[in-house]
C-alpha cells in the first residue's frame, strides 16, 4: 500500500495554537512551491511541448496533473531529508525559515526572468544550509545530509545524461529499420507516457523539498513536536497542499525557460524527447527511494544533452550548455550566502 494511503491523518498539527507568523511563514513555502512549479514547468513539458506532440495549454495540465498524483505513491523521505537532514532542526526558528524561502523565491524569479533552467531545489536546500550556518556556524549543519546533496549536484546529470543515452541506443538499433512515419507515429504516442511518468518523477521530488521546510516549521513551533499527534510524520494536510502549490504553479508555465531547455540545447524529436525522459524519470525515482533531494532540472539537462551526444556531438549547443552550466554552479554559493545575510539581517532587527 502506498505509503500516503497507510498514513493518510489530518488535523495532527493544533495549528490555531501556533503563532500567526508561523502560518505566515507556512504559506511562504507555498509560495516558493507555486514559484517552483512555474521556474520548473520546462523540466516537465520542454520536451513534450518543442516536439509539438502535445500543445502548450495541454501540455501543462497533462504536467500538472501527475505533479499532483505523486503524492499518492512516493514515501516522504525527501521531505524529511530536508526537513531533518541538513541543518540542525533543534536551531530553526522564524529568522532561518524566513532568511531560506525569501532566498530561494528571489532567485527562482531572477532566473525565471532571465530565462535560466537553474535548480529551485538547489535555491532552497543551500538557502536553508546558508540560513541556518547564519545562525549557528559549523554546528549547525549536518554533514551526511549535505555531502549527499552535494554528490548529486554533480551526479544527477551525469547518470540522467548516461540513461538518457543509453535508452537513446537501445531505441536507435531496436528501430533502425523502421520508417520514419512509423517512428515518429511510435514516440509521439511514447511521449505522452514518457512525460507523465518524468512529472511524477518531479512532482515527487520537488514538493517534497518545501514540505521538508514546513515539516521544520512546524517542529520548533510546536515544541519540538511534541504537540503534534503524530510526531514523526509529515502532515497529510501538509503533503496535499505542496503537490496542489506545485501542480498550480507548473499549469502557468515557465514559457521562457521552455525556450532554452527545448530549443537552444539540441533540436528534439520524439525519439529524442522520449528518451531523454525517460532516463530523467528513472533518475528520479531511484533517489526519492533514497531520501536524496536533486535537481530536476539538472537531471532533465543531463538527459536532454546525453540523447544529443548519441547523435552526435555538434547536435548539442555547447555555448548554451556552458551558460546554464554556469548558472547552476552560481545558485549554490548565491543562494547561500543571501540567505545567511538575510537570517542576520531578521535576526539583528528582531
Amino acid at each position: 500500500m502506498p505509503h500516503f494511503w497507510a498514513t493518510m491523518q489530518f488535523g495532527t498539527v493544533p495549528y490555531l495554537s501556533l503563532p500567526w507568523v508561523v502560518l505566515l511563514l507556512a504559506g511562504l513555502a507555498l509560495v516558493f512551491d507555486f514559484t517552483n512549479g512555474i521556474h520548473d514547468a520546462a523540466n516537465s513539458i520542454a520536451t513534450v511541448v518543442s516536439t509539438r506532440v502535445l500543445s502548450p495549454g495541454v501540455a501543462v495540465v497533462w504536467a500538472a496533473f501527475f505533479n499532483f498524483m505523486a503524492f499518492a505513491i512516493f514515501h516522504l523521505r525527501v521531505a524529511r531529508t530536508v526537513g531533518t537532514g541538513l541543518i540542525d532542526p533543534s536551531l530553526v526558528d522564524n529568522s532561518v525559515i524566513a532568511a531560506t524561502l525569501m532566498s530561494a523565491i528571489m532567485w527562482n524569479l531572477f532566473t525565471w526572468y532571465l530565462g535560466l533552467p537553474t535548480s529551485s531545489s538547489h535555491a532552497l536546500t543551500f538557502s536553508l544550509i546558508g540560513a541556518g550556518f547564519a545562525k549557528g556556524g559549523w554546528h549547525a549543519l549536518e554533514w551526511d545530509g549535505i555531502g549527499k546533496v552535494a554528490a548529486f549536484v554533480v551526479l544527477s546529470p551525469v547518470i540522467g545524461g548516461l540513461l538518457g543515452a543509453l535508452i537513446a541506443f537501445t531505441v536507435m538499433w531496436l528501430f533502425h529499420r523502421a520508417s520514419p512515419s512509423r517512428v515518429e507515429k511510435t514516440f509521439r504516442r511514447g511521449q505522452l507516457v514518457s512525460a507523465a511518468f518524468y512529472s511524477l518523477g518531479h512532482g515527487g521530488n520537488d514538493a517534497q523539498k518545501t514540505m521538508g521546510i514546513i515539516f521544520v516549521l512546524l517542529i520548533a513551533a510546536s515544541q519540538g513536536g511534541k504537540a503534534f499527534k503524530t510526531p514523526t510524520d509529515v502532515p497529510t494536510e501538509v503533503v496535499l497542499s505542496c503537490y496542489l502549490a506545485m501542480g498550480l504553479g507548473t499549469m502557468l508555465g515557465g514559457w521562457r525557460i521552455v525556450k532554452t531547455m527545448g530549443q537552444k540545447i539540441i533540436h528534439l524529436r520524439p525519439m529524442d524527447g522520449f528518451c531523454a525522459e525517460t532516463g530523467a524519470a528513472l533518475t528520479l525515482i531511484a533517489v526519492i527511494f533514497g531520501g536524496i533531494p536533486v535537481s530536476t532540472t539538472h537531471t532533465i539537462t543531463g538527459a536532454i544533452i546525453g540523447v544529443g551526444s548519441i547523435k552526435r556531438l555538434t547536435a548539442v549547443r555547447w555555448g548554451v550548455v556552458a551558460t546554464v552550466v554556469w548558472a547552476w554552479v552560481l545558485t549554490i554559493p548565491t543562494t547561500a550566502v543571501l540567505a545567511g545575510l538575510i537570517c542576520l539581517a531578521l535576526r539583528s532587527t528582531g
